[in-house]
C-alpha cells in the first residue's frame, strides 16, 4: 500500500531527498519539470501556452517548464509573473534568469491586466500545495478570470487554491483544472468528491523522491496499487475442491426483489466461493433454480433455526432483503452467532433503525454502505472529509471494516487505516453494483481471506472489472461485471 502524505509530509521527503541524496534543489525541481513534459498531451506544436508562474517553487517548476517546452520545439510559449507579492525563492530567480530570450515574459501586478487574453492552453503554476484557506484579494480575482477563458487548464501538482487534506469548502474559488500533473503521490483530496470542483482528472509522475522515506511517515491514508493486489490473491493449488474454498450464504431477495439475490449470487459464484447458498423467500426458488442452478438455496421461513447459518464461512445479508419485521429478527439472529459479517443494503437500514443491533456487531464485520446509508448509520455529514472522519472512528471503536462506496470507495480499518481503491468508474453507474461488491467481498471471505482482505480486495476487483469493460461499454450492467470477476482475476495471477 502506498502511504500518501500530507503537504507538510512531501515537503519533508523534497528536504530528506536533498539532504541525503546526491541532488540539490534546483536539480529536483528541473526533473520534476522534465517529468510534467513528458507526460503533459498539448494539442499541437503552434498551441498558444501561456504558463502563470508565481514566485514560490510551483512559479519555478513552471519557468523550468517553459523553458523545456520551448527547447521542445513548441512555437507559442508565454510566461506570465504573477508578482503579487515581493518575495521571490533562489530557484524561482534561477530558473528565470534560465528562460531564453525568445520567451515571451509579462509581469502581472493585477489580474485585470489579462482580461481579453488569447490563449489555447493555460498551464497553472501560481500556488503550491502550502494553502489551507480559500484565496483572497488579487489572487481570487486571478483564478476568476482564468476560470472564464474556459480554456483547457493544466495544473502543476496541485489547482491554485486547492488544499491538499481537510475539508474541501463548499465553494471552492481557486483555479479549476482539466488536469493536474502531480509529483510523487496524489493528494489525499484528490480522492473526495468535493475536489471535482477544482479537477476532472489527475496523474501522477515520479520525481525520484526518496521512496523509503516517504513510506516511513506516520500516515492513515492508504493506496492500494496493483502490487498489493496481486500479492494478496491466492493461486488455485493441486488437488484441491469446492471444500476448499469455503461455503458463502447470503441473506437476500423478497418477493420482488429477487434480481439483487440473484446478482450477489452470481459475484459470489464467479469469485471463487466453493459452495455458494441463497437464503431466500420460497417465491424465489424458481428464479434461482432457472437462472443460477449452480447455486444452492435455503428458504426463509419462521421455522429456520440458528444452527441452521452454523456451516457457513461466510455470511453476507442485506441485498434486496426487505425492512419486514421478520427479516429484523433475522439479522438480529445472525448478529447472536458471534461471527463477522458482511451487511449491505437493507440491513444497513435496519441497524440504522435499530441501534441496539450496531453495538451488537460481532468484531471485523464489514458494513458496505453509500453515502445516505452511511448518514443514516452515524449522522449527517455536510462534507467528505468529516464524514471519512466519522468512518475512521467508528471504524476504531466497534471493530468494524466499513467500506464506504464512492468513485474512489475508502475502506476504513479497526486500526485506523484508511485505504483508498483506486479502480472503477462512471461507466458503473447503474443498478445492482453494490449487490455485486456484497456477493465479492463474501465469496473472499469464504476463501478465507481476512476481512480487511476481503474488503481491499473485494472493491479493487469490483473496479477493476469495471474498467475493463468501460473500454468498450458506455454503460456497464452489474450482471456483465458479475462474470468479468474471474477474467480480471485470471488475469493479474499472471
Amino acid at each position: 500500500m502506498q502511504n500518501l502524505l500530507t503537504a507538510t509530509q512531501m515537503r519533508d521527503a523534497d528536504v530528506y531527498t536533498i539532504k541525503c541524496s546526491p541532488i540539490s534543489s534546483l536539480n529536483l525541481m528541473e526533473r520534476a519539470a522534465q517529468e510534467f513534459v513528458k507526460i503533459v498531451n498539448l494539442p499541437s506544436k503552434v498551441a498558444i501556452i501561456s504558463i502563470f508562474c508565481g514566485t514560490g517553487n510551483n512559479g519555478g517548476d513552471g519557468l523550468a517548464i517553459a523553458r523545456l517546452l520551448k527547447k521542445a520545439g513548441f512555437k507559442y510559449v508565454s510566461v506570465y509573473l504573477i508578482n503579487f507579492k515581493s518575495k521571490q525563492i533562489d530557484n524561482y530567480q534561477t530558473n528565470l534568469k534560465k528562460l531564453p530570450n525568445v520567451v515571451k515574459v509579462i509581469e502581472i501586478t493585477e489580474p485585470q491586466q489579462l482580461k481579453g487574453l488569447k490563449t489555447d492552453v493555460i498551464i497553472d503554476a501560481v500556488l503550491g500545495s502550502g494553502l489551507n484557506k480559500p484565496l483572497q484579494d488579487k489572487y481570487a480575482e486571478l483564478a476568476k478570470i482564468i476560470n472564464g477563458l474556459n480554456k483547457q487548464v493544466i495544473a502543476v501538482d496541485v489547482p491554485t487554491g486547492f488544499n491538499t487534506e481537510g475539508q474541501i469548502p463548499e465553494k471552492y474559488n481557486g483555479i479549476k483544472a482539466d488536469l493536474v500533473i502531480s509529483f510523487q503521490r496524489p493528494k489525499i483530496n484528490f480522492f473526495f468528491p468535493e475536489s471535482y470542483q477544482a479537477l476532472k482528472r489527475f496523474k501522477v509522475v515520479d520525481v525520484g523522491l526518496d521512496e523509503s522515506f516517504i513510506e516511513r511517515q506516520k500516515s492513515d491514508w492508504k493506496l492500494t496499487t496493483d502490487d498489493d493486489i496481486e500479492k494478496l490473491l491466492k493461486t488455485r493449488a493441486k488437488f484441491t475442491h469446492k471444500g476448499t474454498y469455503g461455503n458463502a450464504l447470503l441473506i437476500a431477495g423478497n418477493n420482488t426483489t429477487m434480481g439483487a439475490a440473484l446478482l450477489a449470487a452470481s459475484a459470489c459464484l464467479h469469485t471463487g466461493a466453493g459452495l455458494t447458498t441463497v437464503c431466500l423467500p420460497q417465491s424465489g426458488l424458481i428464479a434461482l433454480n432457472t437462472v443460477l442452478p449452480e447455486v444452492m438455496a435455503l428458504p426463509r421461513n419462521e421455522h429456520l433455526m440458528i444452527a441452521a447459518f452454523k456451516k457457513f464461512t461466510a455470511i453476507a445479508i442485506g441485498p434486496g432483503l426487505g425492512l419486514e419485521e421478520e427479516n429484523e429478527q433475522l439479522l438480529e439472529k445472525i448478529i447472536s452467532l458471534k461471527k463477522p459479517l458482511i451487511i449491505d443494503a437493507d440491513a444497513l437500514t435496519i441497524l440504522s433503525k435499530r441501534k441496539d443491533l450496531l453495538d451488537k456487531l460481532p468484531s471485523r464485520s464489514i458494513l458496505t454502505p453509500h453515502m445516505k446509508e452511511f448518514d443514516r448509520l452515524f449522522g449527517e455529514h455536510n462534507n467528505w472529509w468529516n464524514r471519512l472522519e466519522t468512518a475512521k472512528k467508528q471504524a476504531q471503536e466497534r471493530g468494524l471494516i466499513i467500506v464506504l462506496k464512492n468513485q474512489y470507495t475508502f475502506i476504513c480499518l479497526p486500526s485506523g487505516e484508511i485505504h483508498i481503491n483506486p479502480t472503477g468508474n462512471p461507466a458503473m453507474a447503474s443498478g445492482g453494483m453494490g449487490d455485486v461488491l456484497t456477493g465479492i467481498i463474501a465469496a473472499l471471505v469464504a476463501q478465507s481471506y481476512s476481512p480487511a482482505q476481503a474488503s481491499v480486495l473485494g472493491v479493487y476487483l469490483h473496479g477493476k472489472a469495471g474498467d475493463d469493460l468501460a473500454q468498450s461499454k458506455f454503460v456497464i450492467s452489474a450482471s456483465q461485471l458479475a462474470l468479468q470477476i474471474p477474467i480480471i482475476i485470471k488475469g493479474l495471477l499472471k
